[in-house]
C-alpha cells in the first residue's frame, strides 16, 4: 500500500473526500515528524509508539582507501508496534 492507496482507504472509511483525507494524513504525518524532531515520543494507543534514539559518534574505516573516518553522533527515528496491531497481524 502506498500513500495514495492509504488516502483512498481513509476517504472511503471516514466518508470524506480524497482531498480532505489527504489533508488529514499530511497533517498527521507532519505532526509526528515535528514531534520526533523535538525528540518527543508519539504514542498512538493500540497502533504503536514513535520515538527517537541517538547513535554515538564513532570511528569507521573507509573500505576503498583504508583511512579512518569520524562518523558524528546522529538521531534517528524508531517505531514500536502496539499490542492491538501485533494481535491483528498474527
Amino acid at each position: 500500500m502506498n500513500k495514495s492507496d492509504l488516502i483512498n482507504s481513509i476517504a472511503k472509511e471516514a466518508n470524506v473526500t480524497k482531498k480532505t483525507a489527504q489533508l488529514c494524513l499530511n497533517a498527521t504525518l507532519s505532526g509526528v515528524a515535528n514531534a520526533l524532531a523535538k525528540k518527543k515520543k508519539v504514542t498512538l494507543v493500540g497502533f504503536g509508539t514513535f520515538y527517537t534514539l541517538t547513535r554515538k559518534a564513532r570511528k569507521a574505516r573507509n573500505p576503498r582507501t583504508g583511512d579512518t573516518i569520524n562518523i558524528p553522533k546522529k538521531n534517528y527515528p524508531k517505531w514500536r508496534p502496539g499490542s492491538d496491531l501485533k494481535n491483528k497481524v498474527k
